[in-house]
């Protein structure tokens, strides 16, 4: 196994890639998703259930590690991958994205945001310095820089000054960061929908010199339609030869369009979120089991699924435990749901590698119309 971060790109499709990114922890198979693992725990799965829906990856957070239990606190007892009990690779986000969704509590300035807590209300300062600290006690294998977001819609202006901001802090994750031997840094392209923006946040990117390459500021409130306009053309302003991530995107028609696009990585939280309230993704659509069309119904969420989920449990028995709050249910809707999420990532691999990518991606959007099943 590699001692070094490195990726290699396996085949094309037109825009779309396959390939690994080999680490000392393990390889990731890309296109990749990476269930978020926000506060040490992919909320109602164990690690090895995870790991079995096919996931090489998870996604730690930054932010709330740092608040609860605290960076130094996992530093002592082992890091982040001893603590969670996850011994693949692990990407950490910077705090970047709550810097943005806590705009009520912050301060932001050219050193970095102060910010109060959202569980206590005490005071907290994070820098480029201090969120690579952070995420070296964490022990993540792949950093993300610390960088500023605007929510979209905003001005052109606006735009411009975060994208600037965001760039001379990606310099100084750079330099903090140091020579890491075993793990690696990305840089996060900010720009919103303006491709000059976006192609100047690459070339200051790629004079960093960073080993992979985050399209962030999308998926914050833009639409989808608009999220691929840019993805279009801003994937193609950074190095063919590393990976890139799309952060925290999305459902499964975004993933897929993305992928279409030439990404390589995704996070987000909607399986799991999703799967605590009812809400399950299945390759005909999305199905809500709270319904009460599902209480007599003896067939699974999805025939063709072989999660635990559906090969074990009725849509009946689901609605029911569901409706009586049980926790069964979050754990058995949020499996399915991160199981059929690998499903495609795994799909789309091997239809890339075998240079049937829309052929594939006809069959999986033509699937998702036809709705679910009819009642019983």
């Amino acid at each position: 196994m590699s001692q070094r971060v490195e990726f290699e790109l396996k085949a094309t499709d037109g825009a779309a890639r396959t390939g690994v990114i080999s680490t000392p922890r393990g390889e990731i198979r890309t296109p990749a998703f990476m269930p978020v693992g926000t506060a040490a725990t992919v909320k109602a799965m164990m690690p090895e259930s995870v790991r079995a829906t096919g996931a090489d990856i998870l996604l730690g957070n930054t932010y709330h590690l740092m608040l609860r239990p605290g960076a130094e606190r996992i530093d002592r007892l082992g890091g982040l991958h001893r603590f969670m009990n996850w011994e693949r690779p692990i990407l950490t986000d910077s705090g970047g994205f709550q810097v943005m969704s806590l705009a009520g509590l912050r301060k932001l300035t050219e050193r970095g945001v102060t910010f109060k807590s959202h569980i206590d209300g005490s005071k907290h300062e994070l820098t480029p310095e201090r969120s690579m600290e952070i995420q070296r006690l964490l022990g993540s294998d792949i950093v993300m820089c610390f960088d500023e977001c605007p929510a979209l819609p905003a001005d052109r202006k606006r735009i411009a000054e975060s994208m600037r901001l965001s760039m001379r802090w990606a310099e100084r994750s750079r330099e903090a960061f140091g020579d890491r031997p075993g793990h690696t840094l990305f840089g996060i392209m900010q720009g919103g929908l303006e491709p000059d923006l976006r192609e100047e946040s690459a070339e200051a990117l790629k004079a960093i010199g960073f080993d992979g390459y985050a399209v962030g500021g999308l998926a914050v409130g833009e639409g989808q339609a608009a999220m691929f306009d840019c993805l279009d053309y801003a994937p193609g302003f950074l190095p063919a030869n590393k990976p890139r991530y799309l952060m925290g995107v999305g459902k499964p028609d975004d993933i897929v369009g993305a992928v279409k696009r030439g990404i390589d990585m995704m996070d987000c939280v909607l399986p799991s979120r999703s799967g605590r309230t009812g809400q399950v993704f299945t390759r005909r659509g999305v199905v809500n089991i709270k319904n009460a069309r599902h209480a007599d119904d003896p067939r699974p969420l999805d025939e063709a699924c072989s999660c635990p989920a559906c090969s074990n449990y009725s849509r009946a028995y689901l609605h029911h435990v569901f409706r009586a709050q049980e926790m069964i249910s979050g754990m058995l809707l949020t499996w399915h749901n991160l199981h059929y999420f690998q499903e495609i990532m795994q799909g789309m691999r091997q239809a890339i590698a075998e240079g049937r990518f829309a052929a594939w991606e006809e069959v999986f959007h033509g699937t998702r119309t036809l709705g679910d099943i009819e009642p019983v």
